[in-house]
């Protein structure tokens, strides 16, 4: 290279052929001021009382929060939310709680819906309880249940409250019954619980409801592939839902789910369960649904297995509360956790057995 190039191309701004034209200043993303405004304003805590009379005078805001409180696992918020629970017991127990289970992709949601606004057509207020699994992973959930009940969800007589099952068993959550009785508390006389529908989901929400409804669904395989023993014994009412689609093997369907009740001892209730064909989609069977349900809180109260019912599920909150109890304080007993810890290793190397070990880790906590 030429000398005279060299010295041009050292004077020359090699960055200026890529740099960029100020322009106008962009405002931020964010508005700082609104921001510091936002986190400085606390959060109002309100009292019990006035949590009370809130969810008495039917302020969802006031029952969230209720919830909220439930749901929470710091030791604060469960005392208070206990307290709330008490002051709301006395006006609890008015309503009708239906279960609603079924396999993943039966229709519950849009069962739920449908008979929904069939009920608040009808003057009554519904209140949803769903279920959504958590990750066993990242323990999150999706709490998307009120995307899939649209009108339901803006309906002025119905309260939709998604919950995350957070690992309790079967996928329902610890805390519904407490819920259920807020609801209540707060003047809704139809509880709908609806379950994940992954196994020991159903024997928890039939634990906490007046009527249970199965779902199912036609042509989903050979008949033993719906005719499980242990659900259909505890449901009060087997639905074949999505019958619009082929009605011929809905109805079929429906004559092998009778042909099998009739192989069950009769319930300890006296009802005869009733198997029907329903399509929440273009709404037929819904209000032979709700019929059938009023049918048999009638029936039950007439006998009074319906109050018996509720107090033996009364005493299993009971049982399930110790077993609870135990279990979080045997966890947070002081040392037990490095005790856990050497066990384990323990456990690992083969030195001693698991059942062993658990068996001293729990004599050292007594």
């Amino acid at each position: 290279m030429a000398s005279e190039d060299k010295k041009l191309y050292s004077n020359f701004d090699y960055d200026s052929a890529l740099s960029v034209q100020q322009g106008v200043k962009q405002p931020e993303q964010v508005n700082n001021s609104y921001l510091e405004k936002v986190l400085s304003r606390k959060r109002k805590e309100f009292t019990v009382d006035e949590l009370v009379a809130g969810i008495r005078g039917g302020d969802r805001a006031m029952l969230s929060r209720a919830i909220t409180l439930v749901e929470s696992s710091l030791h604060e918020h469960q005392q208070k939310a206990q307290q709330v629970i008490e002051c709301c017991l006395p006006y609890s127990g008015k309503s009708v709680r239906l279960g609603i289970t079924g396999v993943p992709g039966a229709g519950k949601s849009t069962t739920i819906e449908a008979l929904g606004k069939y009920l608040t057509g009808h003057n009554h207020k519904v209140a949803v309880l769903a279920i959504d699994p958590s990750s066993e992973r990242s323990k999150g959930s999706i709490l998307g249940d009120k995307t899939r009940m649209e009108e339901l969800s803006v309906d002025p007589n119905a309260f939709i409250r998604p919950s995350p099952s957070a690992g309790s068993l079967g996928g329902v959550a610890r805390k519904t019954r407490e819920i259920i009785v807020l609801c209540e508390a707060a003047g809704f006389d139809v509880v709908i619980v609806e379950t994940v529908g992954v196994g020991q989901s159903e024997v928890a929400a039939h634990s906490m409801v007046d009527f249970f409804l199965l779902l199912q669904l036609a042509n989903t395989g050979d008949e033993l592939q719906g005719i499980k023993r242990g659900i259909m014994e505890m449901a009060d009412m087997i639905a074949i839902n999505k019958c619009d689609i082929d009605p011929m093997k809905a109805e079929l369907a429906a004559t092998q789910f009778r042909n099998a009740l009739h192989l069950f001892p009769m319930p300890e209730s006296g009802w005869t369960v009733k198997v029907q064909l329903c399509s929440a989609y273009t709404h037929q069977g819904v209000q032979d649904l709700w019929h059938n349900v009023m049918e048999y809180v009638a029936f039950t109260k007439a006998n009074g297995y319906f109050y018996h019912k509720r107090q033996q599920q009364n005493l299993r909150i009971l049982n399930e509360t110790i077993e609870n109890g135990l279990r979080d304080r045997f966890y947070s007993y002081p040392g037990i956790e490095e005790r856990i810890a050497q066990v384990s290793h323990d456990i690992l190397d083969n030195k001693i057995s698991a059942y062993a070990a658990a068996d001293m880790l729990l004599n050292s906590f007594k």
